[in-house]
């Protein structure tokens, strides 16, 4: 590291909010957030439509979404190691960019398995802006600001998972679910666009050849040394038990408004996913409370709130299913809102590397656990459903209350 390097690092407090590059930063973050998870979950909203029109069951279909899980799963740790050579701004504007092509040429594959190959292809591209945005944010934003701006970019990543599903289920229900899909990667392709004019240049970032010559420059001493760390650990386990049980609601919820009781149409049952602007709220809502109360206490009532929503849900009444669903969506967002930008702020080696290792875990759960919420779902219905989700969001909860600090 040069000497320039050095003072540049230690005079570089960050942008403070109110300033025209914070707001820049937030503003490029908000659209990697909607370029990104709009096409992750573009499926998500028409799965009964998959699962009839390509003969596969509610598990199979949930593959649409796992499979670009799995993808960002595997590929958050390259792009932390690409993001340390390159800088966080030009990895991030690769990977949204080549992501929206990705998502422009997938919805054509003609058979189940080649949809299922690129949404995996699209998955590991999409990859770079969960490993790298709160990396670049705690570099770029000032310290007492950061968990505030994490709720903000957590926010903008619920409004992408918003757009993805409630437009896709219209246009299927007009069209079909492969212009759905193809809607939302125009959208996507517009906000990558955006993210690339509004981001501004690094300047907490010091590039590093990934693996170095001293034990403190490698990759290896980096990971470990976040997976040595009993509190990163259970900020991990935050992220694998919450959002795969988050997303084992959404995947099948829809399965059970369109059948009996119900029989909800496509396009009704699209519009649950407007509880998703309950969680865009929730995320910068407790960023804010965070900065007063604590991270730990906030985190716990996140989870809190969360599970008294999966219990409403369980309830024979519409209405109060609808609650049930918003509910939990705002816990979720709170509890994932503090537990990523805790990680990234809470790591005394390797900032990026923390960040990428919590999405890891994060869309691991969402691969696994949203995948066996369908076996659940043919075995006993919602009911089973909403059980797993409850031993998970209490597992998460207890391991929180034991192993974190109060702040």
């Amino acid at each position: 590291m040069t000497s320039v390097s050095v003072s540049r690092k230690q005079t570089w407090a960050g942008h403070r909010r109110g300033s025209a590059e914070y707001r820049r930063l937030l503003a490029a973050l908000f659209c990697a957030g909607i370029a990104t998870f709009a096409q992750l979950y573009s499926p998500q909203g028409v799965l009964p439509r998959i699962s009839a029109d390509l003969g596969v069951g509610a598990a199979g279909a949930a593959l649409m979404v796992s499979a670009c899980t799995i993808g960002l799963a595997v590929g958050v740790i390259p792009w932390s190691m690409i993001a340390d050579r390159i800088g966080r701004v030009k990895a991030m504007s690769v990977s949204v960019l080549s992501s929206s092509v990705l998502g422009l040429l997938t919805p054509f594959a003609p058979t189940f398995h080649l949809l299922l190959a690129g949404r995996l292809l699209q998955g590991l591209v999409i990859a770079g802006v969960p490993a790298i945005a709160i990396a670049y944010l705690t570099e770029e934003i000032a310290a007492e600001h950061a968990a505030r701006a994490a709720g903000t970019f957590v926010s903008g990543t619920s409004i992408g998972g918003l757009l993805g599903r409630v437009v896709a289920g219209p246009v299927t229900d007009v069209a079909t679910w492969r212009v759905g899909m193809l809607t939302v990667a125009v959208l996507c392709t517009a906000a990558a666009a955006g993210f690339v004019k509004l981001a501004p240049h690094s300047r907490g970032f010091t590039p590093s050849n990934g693996f170095g010559t001293r034990l403190e420059g490698t990759l290896a001493h980096r990971l470990l040394s976040n997976l040595r760390s009993p509190r990163q650990l259970t900020l991990f386990a935050q992220g694998f038990l919450l959002m795969g049980g988050f997303v084992a609601i959404y995947n099948f919820l829809a399965f059970r408004l369109t059948a009996a009781p119900y029989h909800l149409p496509g396009t009704v049952v699209s519009l649950i996913f407007f509880a998703y602007l309950a969680g865009t709220g929730a995320s910068t809502l407790a960023g804010a409370l965070a900065a007063r109360f604590g991270r730990k206490a906030v985190l716990l009532a996140s989870i809190t709130i969360m599970l008294t929503g999966v219990v409403i849900t369980l309830c024979a009444n519409l209405f109060l299913v609808l609650i049930g669903l918003v509910v939990a969506t705002v816990g979720f967002f709170g509890a994932h809102a503090i537990a990523t930008g805790w990680a990234g702020r809470g790591a005394t080696v390797g900032k990026a590397q923390a960040s990428s290792l919590y999405n890891l875990f994060y869309y691991a759960g969402s691969s696994i656990i949203g995948w066996f919420g369908g076996i659940a779902l043919d075995f006993a219905g919602w009911t089973a459903v909403a059980s797993t989700v409850l031993i998970l969001a209490g597992a998460a909860a207890a391991a929180a209350a034991f192993f974190l600090p109060r702040n």
